[in-house]
């Protein structure tokens, strides 16, 4: 039985140009809710589609020369694919940052945390 091979690695494109990133994570929601109603059973009757929404979490280190400034990123694309040969490309459209946050230790280098609004997500 032959071992199978799992995404390891991604790379994260911002427009084309490759960002350096130490963590990246992605929370998608459906929107979808329940309709609750005053009934016999106290339970949920049924639900109600709503808006996808995807929000993502991306930590970089933080360079001394040639910095992105994250608080600009308004209406960008932002792709992730493996950094391995083959897998799937997944694309995040029309991203706004709605928070930039900068943490600095004593063991690690300089890191920033944004965290992305995106309006749609394709696959690719």
């Amino acid at each position: 039985m032959a071992l199978e091979e799992y995404a390891g690695a991604i790379v994260l494109e911002w427009d084309g140009q490759e960002i350096d990133v130490v963590d990246f994570s992605v929370t998608s929601r459906t929107g979808t809710k329940p309709v609750k109603t005053m009934n016999r059973s106290r339970r949920v009757k049924g639900f109600a589609r709503g808006i996808e929404e995807h929000e993502l979490s991306v930590t970089v280190v933080v360079p001394l020369t040639g910095d992105k400034d994250w608080l600009t990123l308004e209406g960008a694309k932002l792709t992730s694919y493996p950094a391995s040969a083959g897998g799937k490309r997944e694309s995040y459209l029309d991203c706004y940052a709605t928070e930039v946050s900068d943490k600095y230790s004593v063991e690690n280098e300089a890191r920033r945390d944004i965290r992305i609004f995106a309006a749609r997500k394709v696959s690719e």
